[in-house]
């Protein structure tokens, strides 16, 4: 490295030689580099002097910029003025039009004192143009609830035909009339009992229930019609009783398979929600109810549930009642504009 710094020092000191920058050359083996072609621009191709008086007069004139206001007074002139209309109003989901309160303030929430604890309300149902609980709710099943309902039917004919089929649901009816006339039998007072059946109490359903009848005083009603005077149906109720000391509207029931939850009854809790409302809106009862009670009874004798329907639960299934009946209503109305058209 000296011996080269020393020899461009000599080089550098003679005379007529001298050390200049070399220019840089690029050496590129690029296809792109070597092959690139200046880029045609074609605005450069046209004929400016054919247009240029086009180009001059749109350069010439010089609009109005257009603001708010004149896009708006332009729109109007093309289409028309604007139209303000009322927002429609939006009911709220799952609320029936035609709400009536479950509970009734004018109405005390226990029976008179003045009445005869030892004669429970027993008020024959009136067969009239008005409809019933039951009837509403068959009309207003869902389509689930009815395809469950036939799939159960077409699998009992199946197995017992139609014969066997129809006389298995006459005997079901006929242990469910025995079953609440044992009930009566056990819930009336001693003085208006009929000679009980000792082959329906010993029933496996009565057995069945034996741990809620120990729950069960002050009997208020038994088989007893229920009007509601507002919404216009009726209903033939089980028992009104005290269940562990809170009045309740009681519906007993029986069954072949085990419902240990409530969700299990179907529209037995709507049942029994109307039949509530409905005390609390009748002229005929001088109290009110705020709570329900659902006994599902077995044959084999097993233990019965039990389901507690407190004021909360109630105003829930009132909802759901409400909306049943709506659907109801507005069925019969389409019938009835059919049959006059």
């Amino acid at each position: 490295m000296k011996v080269f710094q020393t020899i461009c020092r000599q080089l550098k000191s003679s005379k007529g030689f001298s050390v200049e920058p070399a220019l840089r050359v690029v050496f590129s083996t690029s296809s792109y580099l070597c092959g690139r072609k200046k880029k045609v621009n074609p605005y450069e191709e046209v004929d400016q002097e054919k247009y240029s008086d086009l180009v001059r007069s749109v350069l010439s004139f010089r609009g109005h910029a257009q603001v708010p206001r004149s896009l708006f007074e332009e729109d109007a002139l093309l289409y028309g003025p604007v139209r303000k209309c009322k927002t429609p109003k939006q009911e709220a989901a799952g609320v029936p039009r035609n709400w009536c309160p479950l509970f009734n303030p004018e109405k005390s929430r226990k029976p008179n004192a003045t009445s005869d604890p030892t004669i429970p309300l027993k008020i024959p149902l009136q067969r009239n143009m008005i409809p019933s609980v039951t009837r509403i709710l068959q009309q207003t099943m869902t389509s689930e609830q009815i395809s469950c309902l036939e799939r159960w039917k077409r699998r009992m004919i199946l197995e017992l035909g139609e014969d066997g089929f129809a006389e298995y649901t006459s005997n079901m009816f006929l242990q469910g009339k025995r079953f609440h006339e044992a009930l009566e039998s056990i819930l009336s007072p001693q003085q208006n009992l009929k000679e009980p059946d000792e082959n329906l109490l010993k029933s496996g359903y009565i057995q069945s229930i034996q741990h809620v009848l120990r729950d069960v005083s002050g009997v208020q009603a038994l088989e007893s019609a229920v009007k509601h005077e507002t919404l216009k149906y009726v209903g033939l109720l089980d028992c009104v009783a005290d269940y562990q000391g809170k009045l309740c509207v009681i519906d007993w029931k029986t069954s072949e398979k085990q419902k240990p939850f409530i969700q299990n009854t179907f529209d037995n809790p709507l049942q029994v929600v109307a039949y509530v409302g409905a005390i609390n809106h009748d002229i005929n009862y001088s109290f009110q109810v705020q709570c329900g009670l659902i006994v599902v009874a077995y044959k084999d004798g097993s233990p019965a549930h039990p389901h507690f329907m407190d004021a909360e639960l109630c105003s829930q299934y009132w909802a759901k009642w409400l909306l049943r009946l709506e659907e109801y209503t507005k069925k019969e109305k389409n019938q009835n504009i059919q049959k006059l058209d």
